[in-house]
């Protein structure tokens, strides 16, 4: 019985797993799991990570130094003994031992603004690794729809197969009766041919774009992979000026503020360049003590006997750097003339970005209400063609010029249909919303 049922949960556990396998994916689902497993975002994460280090380090670069030497020397001819300074003529072993410690008292706030600059840069690849997850997610956006516009692509070429065989097929009967000729079977079959073709490079256009969305994803090619298919909009949607959706990413979006903190970066860098100019104290001790076999004493008692202690103060005053200081401080303020021409540069850019986007759904929403009208006026041509042709009132010549006028006005509506839905999920992000179908 226990193997029966650890046979049941094994089959149910598996059974499970290929459901989810599979399920549909929805937009919301192929953003969050690119989200957790997209490479370029781990990689924005590592950075941050590494920032984080550097920023802990910088805190400790406050506390004093600690360290502990031991040195053992063997002499031999006329030297100096290095435990009792003495000149021998001997072969001369010595053990050092000795303890140092070592702190900055001031370096003109060198350290303080390191600190100050490495918390900046935390908070800057913060804004990274949302830029990361922001990119990710409208390329995810733009691949998911567009393998939609394939999928719907092979349900038009699907129905174009099945209306070009329907139609060779009665053209058949007609031509066995003696009522057309046998140009019209010729041009049937070319068209049923160029038909099939067209569906065959439809489903591999839909197989190619699978790949390239689980690609975002991290997803392994080989696994099943099959996406919803949402109800998009037909109706107008109304749109926002674009003036209001560009205040709203300039003040939201990540990749505005990292270019402003930038300047701050640099400012605190000036900082740091000026405090070459000024001196550096520093407060040092230590603790030494040592053998040598010149004495006639033991290990113990020569330690403690030649145990010594040191403090002291010191002071490094720059005089002349080679021009080392004044190059670095004249580097910093370029870099602040850079980085306010990058932020600048990064606000243009966005603004061309949304002003593309809401250009693009308006006119895609345009597009899409004369293709919709479009499409259903030579939908309802080609149905009243198929009926004339039934009637025999119409060639075939003509009932395929019907039917290509109503693919092609198929065509150009989805195209539009999803455009529309790409540049408005485009809209939503720029304003801030969540992206879903």
């Amino acid at each position: 019985m226990k193997i029966f049922s650890t046979l049941l949960c094994i089959i149910a556990f598996v059974s499970s797993g290929l459901s989810q396998v599979r399920t549909a994916w929805t937009l919301e689902d192929c953003i969050a799991y690119a989200i957790a497993h997209n490479i370029t975002i781990k990689q924005s994460e590592s950075d941050k990570d590494i920032a984080d280090v550097n920023y802990t380090q910088s805190k400790y670069s406050r506390f004093p130094s600690l360290s502990a030497s031991a040195t053992q020397n063997m002499n031999n001819g006329t030297s100096i003994d290095p435990i009792t300074s003495r000149f021998v003529t001997q072969m001369v072993h010595s053990t050092s031992l000795g303890t140092t410690a070592q702190v900055t008292l001031y370096n003109g706030n060198y350290i303080n603004n390191t600190i100050k600059q490495n918390e900046l840069l935390v908070k800057q690849n913060e804004f990274y690794v949302s830029e990361a997850k922001n990119n990710v997610t409208l390329s995810v956006t733009e691949a998911y729809l567009m393998a939609l516009y394939y999928k719907e692509g092979i349900s038009a070429a699907e129905n174009a197969v099945y209306s070009s065989q329907t139609q060779l097929d009665n053209v058949k009967k007609k031509y066995s009766a003696g009522s057309v000729a046998g140009i019209d079977v010729a041009d049937l079959e070319t068209q049923l041919s160029s038909d099939n073709y067209n569906l065959v490079t439809a489903r591999n256009s839909y197989r190619q774009q699978l790949i390239t969305l689980k690609q975002l994803l991290e997803m392994d090619p080989a696994l099943p992979f099959e996406i919803a298919e949402p109800t998009l909009p037909e109706s107008e949607i109304l749109i926002p000026d674009v003036g209001v959706i560009y205040e709203t990413a300039i003040a939201n979006m990540p990749e505005i503020k990292s270019a402003a903190l930038q300047t701050d970066i640099e400012k605190v860098g000036l900082d740091k360049s000026k405090s070459g100019y000024l001196p550096t104290v520093s407060l040092y001790a230590g603790l030494n003590t040592g053998y040598t076999n010149t004495q006639n004493f033991n290990f113990a008692t020569q330690l403690d006997n030649n145990f010594y202690q040191n403090a002291g103060l010191s002071v490094n005053i720059p005089i002349f750097s080679k021009y080392q200081n004044k190059a670095a401080v004249e580097k910093s303020k370029i870099a602040i003339e850079q980085s306010k021409y990058t932020a600048q540069s990064t606000s243009k850019q966005l603004y061309l970005k949304v002003e593309s986007a809401w250009q693009n759904a308006v006119s895609a929403q345009s597009g899409m209400e004369a293709a919709l009208a479009l499409r259903n006026s030579s939908r309802q041509a080609y149905e009243m063609a198929l009926k004339k042709a039934a009637l025999g009132t119409l060639n075939p010549t003509e009932l395929l010029v019907s039917q290509n006028t109503y693919l092609s006005a198929e065509q150009k509506y989805l195209q539009t249909k999803f455009s529309a839905a790409l540049y408005y999920q485009l809209l939503q992000f720029y304003q801030g919303k969540e992206i879903k179908l």
